[in-house]
């Protein structure tokens, strides 16, 4: 039987670790070499997750799971909302200076804090137990699973439209593939964190050059002439608060992706340099990619057109492209399919550092005692996410996703700011201007408000209800510790099915 190993709960960076150092656990060689990395856990081993992820991997990382389907769907969305060109193209600017921001204030946090589980572990840090397991409850089940379901949608949808004729496939076929990805990604991220990072470099190279591909054709257009969609910029802009608010949750959804390194910090090389790298890598190149591509989008299709079009980048290809428009289709299906893997490597290790803190079942913070991968909130993760692609639609879940992320965003950056005044001493290897958060905060805030004040949808009720229903499970089930004691028989159970065992938080030094 699979030994318990004692697990840790400490995810402040005041945690000492005395008895962990030197040659007593293997954690560093004398020459300051990091030994986490192992084959399997031996008498007196502790597991660990390894840091494998360095700084191309982590740019990989951002850029693919930033680089999904957001850019060949939300500018039919944002120009809907926006009116005009020329404000959207301002939002698409905003928001990916935002992230930008917003990145680079987490990026803070990671090194402050350098735990895995990104908002969750800021939670815990500046505001104790139960916002930190508010967020955990809203983002294991409904958040991140309803982002890869979304991503997993579109992969299938463009799949499915590649080998049909023009009557369309049908939505049982859609979700059957979306299905089969998601348990395609889910054993790669199960067999190999290199074997994932390996993945996800791969498929972001690739969505890289698609993008070069439409950029090139726009240009070439350009060249040919083909400005007259650029004039009147601003003709028509809408003049709603609720409308440029949801504008930006089009934008902002396309985006997304910009934190999910701080969901991995326990496996990033040298964290305190590579995370501000990546960041300062991975975000403006992904800016510079949309706001090419959107311009490249205008050289074919005026903006009704593409308001019109739920498909903009399949006609851009049929149009510019000619023999070669299949190169389209098949750069979303690898983008989204890449995006996709990337955002269910972050996920699961949010339910990992949650279930190691004892807000959800601790077996889901086990993992392979060979492979050294969190196997258990893996494979729960993409159980809720094939639910969900079994009874959604992707429209029905962004605005949900969009606006109770934006609660959590918000939250950290309040976070931060708390813990500029409460913790002080604590060291920060990169640390921000001020400025910084506190604008990122006030942007959520009116992101939050400023729909339901103008245009209240029942989503943003489902969101409220949901955070109400996850402060009932927490008195009783972490307040007051109350399990069923049908819990430990199937923690032993998926222990040796799995061959999983708890782990121990490891710190930089």
């Amino acid at each position: 039987m699979l030994r318990n190993l004692q697990t840790s709960h400490g995810f402040n960076n005041n945690d000492t670790n005395d008895d962990d150092g030197g040659d007593g656990d293997g954690e560093t060689a004398g020459n300051g070499k990091n030994m986490l990395a192992r084959k399997l856990s031996t008498k007196g081993d502790t597991l660990y997750l390894e840091r494998r992820v360095g700084l191309f991997s982590g740019v990989a990382l951002i850029v693919g799971t930033m680089i999904g389907s957001g850019i060949f769907v939300s500018p039919t969305g944002l120009l809907i909302r926006t009116g005009s060109i020329g404000l959207s193209f301002v939002i698409w600017a905003a928001c990916g200076a935002m992230s930008l921001l917003g990145a680079l204030a987490y990026a803070e946090l990671g090194t402050m804090n350098p735990s895995s589980g990104a908002e969750y572990a800021y939670l815990m840090d500046a505001f104790g137990p139960m916002p930190a397991f508010l967020f955990s409850w809203i983002s294991t089940l409904i958040l991140k699973p309803s982002q890869v379901a979304i991503i997993c949608l579109s992969f299938a949808k463009y799949a499915v439209e590649a080998f049909v004729d023009e009557c369309g496939s049908s939505d049982f076929v859609v979700k059957i593939v979306a299905v089969l990805s998601i348990l395609i990604i889910t054993y790669i991220n199960c067999y190999s964190v290199n074997l994932a990072t390996g993945v996800q470099n791969a498929f972001t190279a690739a969505k890289l050059v698609a993008v070069f591909v439409v950029v090139a054709g726009g240009v070439y257009k350009i060249i040919q002439g083909r400005t007259e969609h650029f004039r009147n910029y601003f003709e028509n802009t809408t003049t709603s608060m609720g409308d440029v608010a949801t504008a930006f949750y089009s934008g902002l959804w396309a985006y997304d992706g910009w934190n999910n390194l701080n969901y991995v910090t326990e496996e990033i090389k040298n964290p305190s340099k590579n995370i501000p790298k990546a960041i300062y890598i991975s975000i403006p190149l992904v800016t510079m990619c949309y706001l090419l591509v959107n311009v490249a989008y205008l050289t074919i299709m005026s903006p009704d057109e593409i308001v019109r079009n739920e498909a903009v980048a399949v006609t851009f290809g049929i149009r510019a492209l000619g023999s070669i428009a299949w190169v389209i289709p098949l750069s979303i299906t690898i983008s989204t399919f890449g995006s996709a893997n990337g955002t269910l490597f972050a996920a699961g290790r949010l339910c990992f550092a949650a279930s190691r803190e004892g807000h959800l079942m601790h077996v889901l913070s086990y993992i392979h005692i060979k492979k050294l991968t969190p196997m258990p909130s893996i494979i729960f993760h993409s159980i809720i996410t094939i639910v969900m692609v079994a009874s959604g639609t992707i429209n029905s879940l962004i605005d949900f996703f969009s606006f109770t992320a934006w609660i959590f965003y918000g939250s950290a950056m309040l976070a931060l700011l708390v813990m500029r005044y409460t913790r002080p001493d604590v060291p920060r290897p990169y640390k921000v201007p001020i400025i910084i958060p506190l604008t990122i905060f006030v942007i959520s805030l009116y992101l939050v408000v400023a729909p339901i004040i103008d245009k209240p949808q029942v989503e943003y009720l489902y969101s409220v209800m949901f955070m109400i229903a996850g402060m009932i499970f927490y008195v009783p089930f972490v307040r007051l510790g109350y399990k069923f004691r049908i819990i430990d028989r199937w923690t032993v159970i998926i222990q040796l099915l799995l061959q999983v065992a708890p782990t121990k938080l490891v710190l930089p030094e």
